[in-house]
C-alpha cells in the first residue's frame, strides 16, 4: 500500500535515499499507473463482443455468435414436380379401394389403365394422340411467330406500339372462343379455323409478357449502349435479348399450356378424330373412363411441354442467380 500511495502522490520528490528493492514497487507502479490500458490492450476482442473490462480489469467471456437462419428456399428437391401428382393418384387409389367413389362417376385409377390399353390395342388412342399433337404444334408454331414479331415490332418502336399494342389489348378483352362461329364462316368448318383459333390463344401472352420485359429494360443500359457507339443489331443481340428473355419464356410457358386448354373445346366441334373428338364420344355413350382417359392425355402433354419449357429456360438463363437456381 505504501508503494502505491508514493507513485500515484503528485507531491516533489524527497532527497535521494538509499532504496532497499525496486523490483516490487516497479511492478505495482506498472499495474497501478496503466490499469485501463493494460485492460484496453489484452481484451479488444471482448469489448467488441459487447463485453467490456469489468472494474477489477476482469476478462468477460465472449458472447455466443447467432447463428444466421437461411431465407433461401434450399436445394431443390428431385423430381419435384411429380410428388404432387403421384400424391393425387395415391388418394384416388386408396378412396377408389376403399368404396369411397361411384365407380360410374369416378372410376377407379386401374379401371382407366384397363381402358388405356385397350384404346391403345385397337389402334384408337394412337390416331388421335397424333391427330391433336398435329393440331396443337401447328397453332403454337403459328401463335409463337406471331406474338414474337408483334412484340418486338411494338416493344423496340413507338410507332409500333401505337398501331400494335392497342389492337393487341383489344383481342385479349375479346373471349378468343367466342370468335368461333366467326372463323367458322370466315375459314370453313375444317382444321383451318381450328390452327388459327388456337394460334390467337398462343400469341396473347407470349406477346404481353414480350412486350413487358421489353418496356422494363433499364434506361441506362440504352444511355451506355449509345455512349459505347453499339450498332442497333449488337443492341438487339446483347442487351434486347438477354434482357427480354426471362419475360419471354414465362409467355412461352402460359402460351404451350394455352394451345392445350383451346385444343378440348376446339376437337369437339366438327372433328373426326382428336383426343377431344374421342371425350365427346365417350360422352354421348357414358363412358366416363374414356373420358378419364382424354383429360389425363391432355395432362400429361400439359406437364411434359411446360417442364421442357423450364429446362429450356434453366440453360439458357444459367448465368442469373435466383430463388429457383
Amino acid at each position: 500500500m505504501t508503494t502505491r500511495t508514493t507513485t500515484t502522490t503528485t507531491a516533489p520528490a524527497p532527497a535521494p535515499a538509499p532504496a532497499p528493492d525496486t523490483t516490487d514497487t516497479e511492478s505495482a507502479a506498472t499495474a497501478t499507473a496503466t490499469p485501463g490500458t493494460a485492460a484496453a490492450e489484452t481484451e479488444p476482442t471482448a469489448a467488441q463482443a459487447g463485453g467490456g473490462a469489468g472494474a477489477g480489469g476482469r476478462r468477460s467471456r465472449r458472447a455466443p455468435r447467432a447463428r444466421r437462419r437461411g431465407l433461401a428456399p434450399g436445394k431443390r428437391l428431385p423430381a419435384s414436380r411429380l410428388i404432387g401428382p403421384a400424391l393425387f393418384f395415391a388418394l384416388w387409389a386408396v378412396a377408389s379401394a376403399a368404396g369411397q367413389l361411384d365407380p360410374g362417376a369416378i372410376p377407379a385409377p386401374w379401371t382407366v389403365l384397363k381402358t388405356t390399353g385397350h384404346l391403345w390395342t385397337d389402334g384408337t388412342l394412337p390416331t388421335d394422340v397424333l391427330t391433336s399433337l398435329e393440331r396443337a404444334g401447328y397453332g403454337f408454331a403459328f401463335g409463337l411467330t406471331a406474338g414474337v414479331l408483334l412484340a418486338l415490332a411494338s416493344g423496340l418502336s413507338r410507332v409500333g406500339e401505337a398501331l400494335i399494342d392497342g389492337t393487341v389489348q383489344l383481342n385479349r378483352a375479346i373471349p378468343t372462343l367466342g370468335l368461333i362461329p366467326l372463323f367458322i364462316l370466315w375459314l370453313g368448318i375444317g382444321e383451318t379455323f381450328k390452327i388459327a383459333i388456337i394460334a390467337i390463344v398462343v400469341y396473347i401472352p407470349i406477346y404481353l409478357n414480350l412486350h413487358s420485359a421489353l418496356s422494363g429494360i433499364d434506361h441506362r443500359f440504352v444511355e451506355l449502349a449509345e455512349v459505347q457507339g453499339l450498332s442497333r443489331l449488337r443492341f438487339i443481340r446483347e442487351i434486347v435479348i438477354p434482357g427480354a428473355l426471362p419475360g419471354f419464356f414465362v409467355g412461352l410457358r402460359l402460351g404451350v399450356t394455352g394451345s392445350w386448354l383451346s385444343l378440348v373445346v376446339l376437337e369437339q366441334i366438327n372433328a373426326t378424330s382428336g383426343l377431344g373428338y374421342m371425350m365427346f364420344q365417350a360422352q354421348n355413350y357414358g363412358r366416363t373412363d374414356i373420358i378419364l382417359v382424354g383429360l389425363l392425355i391432355y395432362g400429361i402433354f400439359g406437364l411434359v411441354s411446360d417442364s421442357a419449357v423450364r429446362l429450356v429456360e434453366r440453360k439458357v438463363l444459367s448465368w442469373r442467380r435466383t430463388l429457383s437456381s
